[in-house]
């Protein structure tokens, strides 16, 4: 989907700033992870987490960034020991900040796996979702590469794709809204690299984590479901920067501005889901992911002029601030569409990209988009294979990204340096309790 406002990038608040959360405690009710962690396997034990809250654009949910403690603690303390609990209301992954890293996958359903082999993967892959989260090793197919650092806020976040429910004998049980996603203009989709039974998403502060985490889920997943694709991507490290700033992506424009945040009137029904009509019980608390693979034309876009780039986008890449405000006026600064220029023309082009994504012109349609950088090296034409793993849970496709996709695709400038080259849409089960696994209402209600 060809919009660039990604959830913004905090900096990690210090271990001061991070008051404690109450809302996800561990199973003994302490805030603290239970058992041997991939640290103290390495005889560094004793390293100690202190649940708190991150702040920023996205950041409803409390993480756990305070640094492990101890005389031990050794290198995967502040940034590596922060922690996100997997288990909660909602799957972990939706509201938090964005990581520095992610790895996004789709498997396949095995022929003859059905119900009882998808419970008993996403048991397996629950479980080990949770000990991972908390910093702990894999108690199966563990490969030692992560056995150094800490969890490094890791989330993983499992959505269904439509085939699945066939597959499974599950056909009566599929969302109504969990249609597919319709064609639009310029579409140019590789379905190898999209839809699938089974979507992870997999984010952490550290690459290794990250990979550590995917790759043994895939080997447990052996026999049950194959991978039918990958993709990793990136986005600012936390800290990076001398204050929390809203991150940017690769065409250099501040990226997440206008993206939906958590407090706000209205904010739950545009992202979760609700029981009743065609919408599923077994859904309530869930959500609907949007995936897109959307390649930028970097050659072509950093060949205009800055303020021909400006023009397209609808606000200044220095600072954020839409064009309609002076220069300075910060990112925060309402866009007035209304606004003109001394010659009397409209300060925010008409197809400027904040003028035809604006939740105004759509309805008040929205998203809560939590996209990552990908760069994947040239293309046989020696143009860089390179822009946004787009990433947006709604809580109705139907009214949320389909018809503001459409818009786009008809009167957006930024279209001419886009293409859309992969594509999926899977519902996201609600979280789940301590004992449980995600699914679990869908497998056994």
């Amino acid at each position: 989907m060809e919009r660039t406002e990604q959830p913004e990038q905090p900096e990690q608040p210090s271990q001061s700033e991070q008051p404690e959360r109450a809302d996800r405690p561990a199973a003994d009710g302490s805030g603290r992870p239970r058992g041997v962690t991939r640290r103290a396997l390495l005889g560094t034990a004793g390293a100690g987490l202190v649940v708190g809250a991150s702040a920023g654009a996205a950041g409803a949910v409390a993480l756990d960034r305070s640094p492990a403690s101890g005389p031990a603690a050794g290198p995967g303390g502040g940034l590596g020991a922060a922690r996100v609990p997997f288990h909660g209301e909602h799957q972990a992954g939706i509201l938090e900040p964005q990581q520095a890293r992610v790895q996004l996958a789709a498997f396949d359903l095995a022929d003859g796996a059905g119900r009882e082999g998808l419970r008993s993967l996403l048991r397996r892959w629950s479980r080990t979702a949770a000990r991972l989260a908390a910093g702990e090793p894999a108690d199966e197919f563990e490969n030692q590469v992560a056995l150094d650092a800490g969890p490094c806020s890791l989330t993983v976040t499992f959505g269904f794709g439509a085939t699945l429910f066939d597959k499974a004998g599950l056909a009566d049980r599929r969302p109504v809204a969990l249609e597919p996603l319709p064609s639009f203009p310029a579409d140019a989709l590789d379905p190898a690299r999209g839809d699938g039974d089974l979507f992870v998403q997999i984010g952490a502060d550290d690459a290794l984590v990250a990979v550590h985490a995917l790759r043994v889920l895939q080997r447990q997943a052996a026999g049950t479901a194959a991978l039918r694709w990958q993709g990793a991507g990136f986005a600012r490290t936390p800290g990076a920067t001398a204050h929390p700033m809203t991150g940017r992506n690769l065409m250099g424009q501040i990226d997440g501005t206008n993206n939906p945040r958590p407090g706000e009137e209205g904010f739950a029904d545009k992202v979760f889901c609700t029981a009743g009509g065609d919408r599923p019980a077994w859904l309530a608390g869930g959500s609907y992911l949007v995936f897109r693979r959307i390649r930028m034309l970097l050659d072509n876009w950093e060949a205009l002029p800055t303020d021909r780039q400006e023009r397209v986008i609808g606000r200044r890449k220095s600072d954020g601030s839409p064009l309609s405000a002076p220069a300075g006026a910060g990112e925060s600064t309402p866009v007035d569409l209304a606004a003109q220029g001394p010659d009397g023309a409209l300060a925010v082009p008409a197809d400027a990209h904040v003028r035809v994504a604006a939740p105004a012109a759509n309805g008040g349609a929205a998203m809560l988009r939590r996209g990552f950088s990908y760069h994947d090296g040239l293309l046989p034409d020696g143009a860089p294979d390179a822009g946004l793993l787009f990433l947006a849970f709604q809580a109705d496709p139907r009214r949320g990204f389909t018809p503001v996709q459409r818009k786009l695709s008809r009167g957006d400038g930024l279209s001419r340096f886009l293409r859309h080259e992969a594509s999926g849409l899977y519902a996201v089960p609600p979280g789940a309790p301590e004992g449980g696994y995600v699914g679990q209402p869908l497998l056994e209600g």
